[in-house]
């Protein structure tokens, strides 16, 4: 028998087959929900309960604790409604996604370092406490004050894992003291403190159209989240990645996009050099899209990268029709302060 799934505080109403999971009943729907193992073990699609009956089925005590379950929380992934209606708590008023409150101070550990290009240097951060709750999309603030490295952001450049491992790629900045001790200081086995997460680059995960995502440089690490997420989920509109570096040495991440290209035949990477020649596509993003594209409208876009780039490439999107209610960006200012949502869109 099915159910039916209510999402508070909106009140819009889901469809649960016989069978189904909460979670694969909201995918279903358009709805997306935080997740990564889908077995019960990471945490990441905990919500809490507010109404009707369900069967949590076989879960792990770290992703989801006993005090937590009398507090009415569950993992939608196991979890099957055995009530003919499950009020859950999700999105806004407008049934918006509702993102986790950041923290101070989280304790991680560098437990690998991968330079990507002469000036891009990757980290792989393992949480020493719990892991980070984070939307694909999301940055944290990295620095050391002690060591004269006052906190700049990064976004994460990978969707939620069960070991809470995040990567981030970080630039070398010509004056940049947060990216020099980044590139000469941080060696594995580094502890560091990580605040975070910030930042509503995520869009809407429940949109059913095609996607454009163009990123230049280190711009490349949240497009790298969103996709990833998206992928995974078994999103089936076309996705196409559009990539802007100087030369073919300042490309990187080959290996991951030929894998995505074979594994999912809706998902296509395009880069383009703007200093050399070669095969492939060459100039800037903004000034190829005329001739990748003929209408956007219909498509929800991403854009990562300087400022300058960041506006280059909305210009030439609404060009195209690209409507301002699907353009999403993040333009890197390095000395920019954390941005916060308000309360009304944060997890209680």
């Amino acid at each position: 028998m099915s159910a039916r799934i209510r999402l508070y505080p909106s009140g819009k109403e889901v469809e649960c087959a016989a069978g189904d999971t909460v979670l694969a009943a909201l995918e279903k729907s358009g709805y997306a929900l935080p997740n990564n193992c889908r077995a019960g073990a990471c945490g990441e699609c905990k919500v809490k309960v507010r109404e009707g009956r369900f069967d949590q089925g076989m879960v792990l005590d770290m992703a989801l604790s006993a005090e937590e379950r009398a507090q009415g929380f569950g993992l939608m992934c196991m979890a099957k409604p055995l009530s003919q209606e499950l009020v859950i708590e999700w999105g806004t008023a407008d049934a918006q996604p509702r993102l986790f409150p950041p923290r101070e101070h989280q304790l991680y550990v560098v437990a690998d370092r991968i330079p990507r290009t002469q000036r891009i240097v990757e980290l792989r951060l393992r949480p020493v406490g719990q892991p980070m709750r984070y939307w694909p999309g999301q940055y944290v603030m990295l620095g050391d004050a002690r060591a004269g490295a006052p906190p700049r952001p990064y976004s994460i450049a990978n969707a939620p894992r069960p070991d809470g491992e995040i990567t981030l790629q970080v630039t070398r900045v010509e004056g940049g003291v947060t990216s020099a001790w980044v590139h000469e200081q941080l060696q594995p086995g580094t502890r560091v403190k990580l605040a975070g997460p910030y930042g509503t680059f995520i869009g809407d995960p429940s949109v059913d159209t095609p996607v454009l995502c163009m990123a230049a440089g280190s711009g490349l690490a949240p497009i790298l989240s969103l996709a990833e997420a998206a992928l995974r989920r078994g999103f089936k509109r076309p996705v196409t990645l559009l990539f802007s570096a100087r030369t073919r040495a300042d490309l990187y991440g080959a290996g991951l996009m030929e894998f995505w290209t074979a594994r999912h035949r809706n998902f296509t990477f395009k880069p383009t050099l703007t200093q050399e020649g070669g095969p492939g596509l060459h100039g800037r993003i903004p000034q190829l899209l005329p001739d990748l594209f003929k209408d956007l409208s219909a498509y929800s876009v991403f854009v990562a990268g300087a400022p300058a780039f960041v506006t280059d490439c909305v210009e030439a999107a609404r060009r195209l029709g690209a409507r301002d209610g699907l353009i999403h960006t993040e333009g890197y200012f390095g000395a920019a302060p954390a941005q916060v949502p308000p309360t009304s869109q944060l997890v209680a």
